[in-house]
């Protein structure tokens, strides 16, 4: 769903299944933002931030967390790494994420 919206508004997006391809991922393809959500096979969410934190090329992506899960009860180590946003993907419509990441990127301007 949220390919399709973001492709739509004109985004090239990358997707994978769980939290070591996603980290190969944008070791390799070096986005400007990734939609990172925290619950993922292989490796969690805040894991792969942390690791991508530590990283040159990873430290100043932007990065948008998308959970189901209240931010207070989020993985311990995540309230020590950097993110740009936290949102309850329950509380928000593919319409809202895709106008945070129009904000967080500088790019007030949109096709729908």
């Amino acid at each position: 769903m949220y390919k399709f919206k973001l492709e739509n508004e004109g985004f090239e997006v990358d997707t994978a299944s769980n939290g070591h391809d996603g980290f190969e991922l944008v070791k390799n393809r070096r986005p400007h933002l990734v939609l990172l959500d925290l619950r993922m096979p292989h490796m969690n969410g805040d894991e792969m931030l942390e690791r991508m934190r530590a990283t040159e090329w990873g430290k100043d992506i932007s990065v948008v967390i998308a959970a189901n899960i209240n931010r207070i009860h989020a993985p311990w180590r995540l309230h020590l790494l950097d993110f740009d946003r936290y949102i309850i993907k329950a509380h928000h419509t593919p319409k809202q994420i895709l106008e945070i990441i129009h904000e967080i990127l500088g790019m007030p301007h949109f096709k729908n």
